[in-house]
């Protein structure tokens, strides 16, 4: 596993990716509510799935179901661009407010 896909996995906070009450679990590896039935995926799967994309920087990635932007924020970190698709529209307003919180633009 890549040191920066690490090192971003380290450094990014899920409790940004959650609502209350569940930002107290946020650190646990598990997945947590999101509402609408959904949940965040549990941070070592995240991580797994990430990894095993290896991506490069020029690459452009598709995402079915950005939920609440968790997974997103890692294939912006390491991709050139990247297209989520999110089916509700809630979810997808709050992870777009999320995203831009943390500046990813692409």
């Amino acid at each position: 596993m890549e040191a920066s896909l690490l090192q971003f996995f380290s450094s990014l906070d899920r409790s940004r990716f959650v609502d209350d009450p569940y930002k107290t679990l946020a650190q646990v590896d598990r997945p947590l509510p999101i509402g609408y039935g959904q949940t965040i995926s549990q941070p070592s799967l995240v991580l797994y799935m990430t990894d095993q994309l290896q991506l490069e920087k020029t690459q452009k990635v598709l995402e079915i179901g950005t939920g609440s932007g968790y997974q997103t924020a890692f294939l912006a970190q390491f991709a050139a661009e990247v297209y989520s698709v999110e089916l509700l529209g809630q979810l997808q307003c709050r992870a777009k407010e999320r995203l831009d919180a943390l500046g990813y633009r692409n």
